[in-house]
């Protein structure tokens, strides 16, 4: 059984998405592998409250082209489209939680790359949101 101070704890952590902040600032870690990852992480930080303070979106990681190569191993022979089933599986990969379950296209199980783009896009921008809680 949780004690009240664990409680508040998940509950502070949860407050201010800092589970998410961190995720996503070691997914930057990751990404970029920098000589000196400190200075890094404080630019970051410097950087994420400048978003803030401005009201901008927050760093995203992945450009619509690493978002058309990523359909593109989803979609080898060049089809077009990718199931429903992919398209989850694309979106969870880049660490999308909750993902628009009626995507155009989920009808007919056919997801096109604007339609796996735009919802890629507001998936990844939802996550940067947790920038705005610094």
């Amino acid at each position: 059984m949780a004690t009240q101070r664990e409680e508040d704890a998940a509950v502070y952590l949860e407050k201010h998405k800092i589970i998410e902040l961190m995720d996503n600032l070691t997914s930057m870690l990751f990404f970029y592998r920098p000589e000196k990852p400190r200075d890094f992480l404080i630019e970051q930080l410097e950087q994420l409250k400048l978003c803030q303070q401005s009201g901008m979106k927050g760093p995203n990681l992945f450009s619509d082209s690493n978002l058309d190569v990523i359909f593109g191993i989803l979609d080898p022979d060049n089809k077009k489209y990718i199931t429903f089933a992919q398209y989850k599986q694309a979106l969870t990969m880049l660490g999308i939680k909750d993902i628009n379950e009626c995507p155009d296209g989920v009808n007919d199980d056919r997801i096109s790359l604007e339609t796996f783009r735009i919802e890629a896009t507001r998936g990844l921008e939802r996550c940067s949101a947790t920038y705005a809680q610094l």
